[in-house]
């Protein structure tokens, strides 16, 4: 059984411009996000590696999840080469042998010179992926609900039904949710992921947040 390949793009730049066989192919099926980051980095990224290699890139678009990739490796049609997934699938993906393992000595170094598992952030090179991508998860309020009154400006706010009542939403995922409960309920933030990997911190996070889940709305896009 096939793995599929997982690795944003670059991984798939720096593998072609050291000359290695790992992309020797005519042909490359990139997946991403669609919309706006996927032009984005057929900008930054297709562009420059075509006109580099002369390797074609195909686009495609998906809303995330292993479902598909999972579909392909078990019916041994793995047609995609590189897709854009975010932590949690990354790591269930690799875990679960659908993913293949990346070799970070194929990365060219930094333009100073420093090697490439130096030169990324603590965690950015993962055992099937490299992290190219950092987003933040943000608190916004509408503005319009609150005219007269004082408005949730902290973090702390979102947790409390008592001064700030209503509806809030909140994305339908672990991530963001989890450490957005355990810094309400007092964690410190450089103690946050070291307590989400204990079962203990995990049942806090959720005990914080089913103080609100009479109120939550949840939303997927």
């Amino acid at each position: 059984m096939s793995r599929m390949t997982k690795t944003p793009l670059v991984m798939l730049i720096s593998g072609m411009l050291l000359g290695t066989s790992a992309y020797a192919e005519d042909k490359l099926t990139v997946v991403s996000w669609g919309g706006a980051f996927t032009k984005s980095q057929v900008e930054a990224y297709h562009k420059p590696f075509i006109q580099k290699t002369g390797v074609e890139i195909v686009s495609e678009d998906f809303s995330g999840g292993l479902a598909e990739i999972k579909a392909q490796v078990e019916a041994n049609n793995v047609r995609w080469d590189l897709v854009s997934l975010d932590k949690p699938d990354i790591v269930r993906g690799c875990a679960e042998g659908l993913l293949e393992p990346v070799n970070p000595s194929i990365l060219p170094p930094g333009a100073d010179g420093t090697p490439a598992k130096e030169d990324f952030i603590d965690g950015a090179i993962h055992e099937c992926a490299i992290n190219t991508i950092v987003v933040s998860t943000v608190l916004a309020v509408n503005e319009d609900a609150f005219k007269g009154k004082t408005a949730p400006t902290k973090l702390t706010d979102l947790f409390d039904l008592t001064n700030f009542p209503g509806r809030r939403a909140l994305q339908k995922q672990p991530q963001g949710n989890l450490e957005w409960a355990l810094l309400a309920d007092g964690v410190k933030p450089d103690e946050v992921y070291r307590l989400l990997e204990t079962e203990e911190g995990r049942a806090r996070a959720f005990a914080k947040l089913d103080t609100i889940k009479p109120q939550v709305l949840w939303w997927t896009t």
